[in-house]
């Protein structure tokens, strides 16, 4: 991922790349990881900062909007840290966009405090992650934090007061 961001900023264009690249590493992948059904990204919205908004994906088509605190990817949206769920039916909270996933894992994009983003990816398959995915899932959250250009998705800075 680092070579195909090393020229570009736009958080568009490096997530749609990043998404291939995680659907098609985890497709060549066996048991379960070859079980992944969706793989991709949501993003804050910049008009409404309580919601993610769709982002690039490979997959079926999947929810828009994700009220912050909502799901799987409202959650971590709001909490700042990975989530891992081996059995989504255990997570009372899931949102099921797919009715075929039974696993899921959510990490945030950080810049600073401040979650830009979460990677989100799908298994049609009971247990198809474990911390190996939590920490290469994670180590990518920081690559693309720092090769991307979060400007538009960071909350507006408020100008300090004069004495």
């Amino acid at each position: 991922m680092r070579s195909l961001a090393e020229a570009q900023t736009n958080w568009v264009c490096n997530l749609a790349n990043a998404s291939s690249l995680l659907w098609h590493m985890y497709h060549s992948l066996g048991s379960p990881s070859s079980s992944v059904n969706w793989a991709g990204f949501y993003v804050v919205d910049r008009m409404d900062r309580r919601q993610l908004i769709l982002g690039p994906f490979h997959g079926k088509v999947a929810c828009q909007t994700i009220t912050i605190g909502k799901g799987a990817c409202g959650k971590v949206a709001e909490e700042g840290k990975t989530l891992l769920l081996t059995d989504v039916k255990e997570f009372p909270e899931h949102i099921a966009c797919d009715g075929d996933s039974k696993s899921e894992i959510v990490t945030p994009i950080k810049v600073g405090t401040e979650v830009v983003a979460v990677i989100d990816i799908d298994c049609a398959d009971l247990q198809g992650f474990d911390t190996t995915d939590q920490d290469g899932l994670e180590r990518l959250a920081e690559i693309l934090r720092d090769c991307c250009d979060w400007e538009d998705l960071l909350p507006p800075v408020s100008p300090i007061a004069p004495y």
